[in-house]
């Protein structure tokens, strides 16, 4: 039989901490990564082409690590359930392993791709690894799943938590036939985004690769983390992790990222310290907390949680959404999130929550709209988790206290209260009274002076409107 397997990589482009890998390598003499270049989901309307670009960096730097490992990453482009088991069969491979993913659309491909490499007697290995706690294993009482954040966060912390996986990795040389037999396969050299149909011409917010992430990882524990709790609201500063999109591409274990706030913890020197660890390893849970959501119900992909919001009669108007899209709302904090949004391709978390606000209560669209812009902008856009913070922000979704709105001035004023991360993002308010910024009190003149639109609609007055539809379908 083969001495060799494949591991299949998706969205856990590293070699270290891997649950799968570590597996893989104690049960073969040779181990051979694979990517899949998945046309079903290149082809979406909603992938944005900064995910894109990071994410190819990071396949070159996990190509690499490969390589100094004495192994390879090899790439194959078109349909996973053709491509995965004719690589697999062509290398003579014993097995194939890779781990779970919770998405819809990736559970049924994985389940065609396990099928097929069964029926070429081709074994299947797969493992939860983007998750502390597989999904089936956090319940209620009742042995339901989870539809509440806080007894979730309860029970999940209350569970001890994995150590990181050590992984060794063989060297894993290819035989000549074997090289000869690639040559009958359509395996590709690592494509630039361009060749994938993608333009991204500004810099990466964040950049690509496990030595990136782990060194982020590192920056964060030893300083922000302690002031998390207090600083983590404020857009000026750089107070929350930067770590969301090395977790969306799993460039990071998961079980690393726990320890390092558990290593945190020991060094926490005061109370205040410890409030902001807690903080964060609660928005580690709130990201799990979507993750296991949209696992055990996945119709959440495709609409609203709650059954009365499927009938919702938003106004949907295309001209305000468009406004919305390009930060031409006429409200600043909104105004500066879109444009960092659109120029970045990241925005931060608490202007997220004040956008999604404004977009489903003051202009009444339907939230969708918005979920679809930021998965075609965000370079850390994952599904599960911009699906989760939509439905909380349009009250549509898991949560107890359902309608939630923001005041755009009011967040303005206790977030951004010098106004300098709207002047960072609309740079024609710089000259501006930060009060007249942050209370709306913008004279039309004054706006039309700095070239600045007037507000397309009266938060007063929307705010009562969409009480009354909420009231009218509830």
């Amino acid at each position: 039989m083969s001495d060799l397997v494949l591991f299949w990589h998706r969205n856990d482009l590293r070699i270290l901490d891997s649950v799968g890998l570590a597996q893989a390598c104690h049960s073969a003499a040779r181990v051979i990564g694979v990517f899949c270049f998945d046309r079903s989901i290149l082809s979406r309307e909603d992938i944005a082409p900064a995910r894109v670009v990071y994410m190819l960096g990071c396949l070159k730097a996990l190509a690499e690590d490969y390589r100094q490992a004495g192994s390879q990453l090899l790439f194959v482009d078109g349909d996973p359930v053709d491509r995965i088991p004719q690589l697999a069969a062509t290398l003579k491979a014993k097995a194939v392993y890779w781990h779970h993913d919770v998405e819809p659309y990736s559970q049924i491909r994985d389940e065609q791709v396990s099928t097929a490499l069964k029926a070429h007697n081709i074994q299947v290995h797969t493992n939860w690894d983007r998750l502390l706690h597989d999904p089936t294993t956090i319940r209620t009482g009742n042995k339901q799943p989870y539809s509440v954040y806080s007894p979730f966060w309860r029970n999940w912390n209350s569970q001890p938590k994995p150590a990181p996986v050590e992984v060794k990795l063989p060297k894993s040389e290819l035989t000549p036939a074997e090289i000869q037999a690639l040559t009958q396969l359509p395996t590709i050299d690592l494509p630039t985004a361009t060749e994938l149909g993608f333009t991204w011409a500004a810099p990466l917010i964040f950049e690509p690769g496990t030595t990136a992430a782990a060194q982020q990882l590192v920056t964060f524990c030893h300083d922000s983390i302690y002031q998390y709790d207090e600083q983590r609201n404020y857009p000026a500063i750089s107070g929350t992790s930067g770590m969301s999109a090395a977790l969306k591409f799993g460039t990071i274990g998961i079980r690393t990222v726990w320890a390092a706030t558990t290593a945190a913890v020991t060094a926490a020197n005061s109370e205040t310290a410890l409030a902001g660890i807690t903080t964060w390893q609660q928005e580690l849970a709130w990201r799990e907390f979507y993750q296991q959501a949209l696992y055990h119900f996945p119709s959440l992909a495709q609409g609203p949680y709650r059954d009365h919001f499927k009938q919702f009669p938003w106004v949907n108007d295309k001209t305000q959404f468009k406004a919305w899209c390009e930060g031409k709302t006429g409200y600043p904090i909104v105004d500066a999130a879109m444009r960092q949004l659109n120029q970045t391709g990241w925005m931060h978390n608490r202007c997220r929550m004040i956008v999604a606000s404004f977009l489903t209560k003051d202009l009444i669209i339907n939230w969708q709209w918005g979920e679809k812009y930021f998965m075609q902008t965000l370079i850390d856009g994952d599904l599960a988790a911009n699906n989760g913070g939509w439905q909380w922000s349009a009250s549509s979704g898991m949560d107890p206290k359902p309608l939630r709105i923001f005041n755009p001035y009011t967040q303005a004023q206790k977030f951004d209260q010098d106004a300098n991360y709207i002047r960072k993002w609309v740079p024609e308010l710089k000259s501006v009274d930060t009060k007249m910024i942050l209370s709306g009190d913008l004279l039309p003149l004054t706006r039309h002076q700095v070239g600045y639109p007037l507000p397309i609609v009266d938060h007063s007055i929307q705010q009562r409107l969409f009480k009354e539809l909420y009231a009218s379908v509830k």
